[in-house]
């Protein structure tokens, strides 16, 4: 698995990104024109500290629209069918185009083998290997055959690797991330979205920072397949909702009420 980010370059991304962010938000509550404002962002008028402190702040409070006025490309390669079915599920946001098994005639297509695999019983990998091997040996001959690429492909197991190119907003990459990056996610795109993490934060560590399993903004876990907590990153929310329960009794036993929306 490979993932590069395209666009944008460190230069733009320190130059640029910010400063647009910057001027998305203060428009909303300035008499400035916008191009007032990103004049002044991008001069060293308005310091960037500040400006990361009102970007932080808006990001913080789910006003998304802000973000997505910058975006990041990313050449990925090496993944399998079995991931670009899962990453394609995210739509808003994001634009993809993926190496073609209708137009693309592979010599040799390759394929991956699990880690669950690589560790299992010697002959049961070896079959798995054996099973790869045989369906994209006869992929090979169908299309030897004359059989167009369109069909052959049906043959081709979901281990079979695939490149793409994906362009999404910042208000996207940071959903998406929380639900990959999450330790419930498949291992596969996991990897894949830590990979991305590392890209955005070479090029805007400040940005890369929001990238993160969901449970760290929310503060809680809400994932149904945690509530045993074998994930320690935060607490489940049946936990935290029976602490505030817990408490909400203690102070009706004291005659008082905890205050709520």
């Amino acid at each position: 698995m490979r993932v590069r980010l395209l666009f944008p370059t460190p230069e733009i991304a320190r130059e640029f990104y910010v400063p647009i962010i910057y001027t998305a938000c203060r428009t909303c509550y300035s008499e400035l024109e916008p191009d007032e404002i990103f004049r002044r962002a991008t001069s060293g008028q308005v310091g960037t500290a500040k400006q990361q402190e009102l970007v932080k702040r808006v990001i913080e409070s789910g006003h998304g629209s802000t973000i997505e006025h910058v975006v990041f490309t990313f050449a990925i390669s090496g993944v399998t069918r079995t991931l670009s079915h899962q990453l394609v599920r995210h739509r808003v946001g994001v634009a993809f185009d993926q190496q073609s098994q209708r137009y693309v005639n592979y010599k040799r297509p390759a394929y991956m083998v699990p880690g669950t695999l690589e560790g299992a019983e010697p002959a049961l990998r070896e079959r798995y290997v054996e099973e790869m091997d045989d369906a994209l040996r006869f992929y090979g001959e169908l299309l030897a055959a004359g059989i167009p690429g369109e069909d052959a492909r049906f043959v081709m197991p979901n281990a079979t690797r695939t490149n793409l190119l994906m362009t999404i907003n910042l208000r996207a990459l940071i959903h998406v991330s929380g639900l990959r990056l999450c330790t419930m996610a498949q291992w596969e795109i996991r990897r894949l979205f830590q990979l991305i993490r590392h890209e955005v934060f070479a090029v805007s560590p400040f940005l890369g920072s929001f990238l993160a399993p969901k449970c760290v903004p929310l503060g809680y876990c809400d994932e149904a397949g945690n509530r045993d907590g074998h994930c320690p990153i935060r607490p489940h929310k049946d936990v935290v909702l029976a602490a505030w329960a817990e408490k909400r009794d203690d102070a009706r036993r004291l005659g008082r009420e905890l205050p709520t929306l």
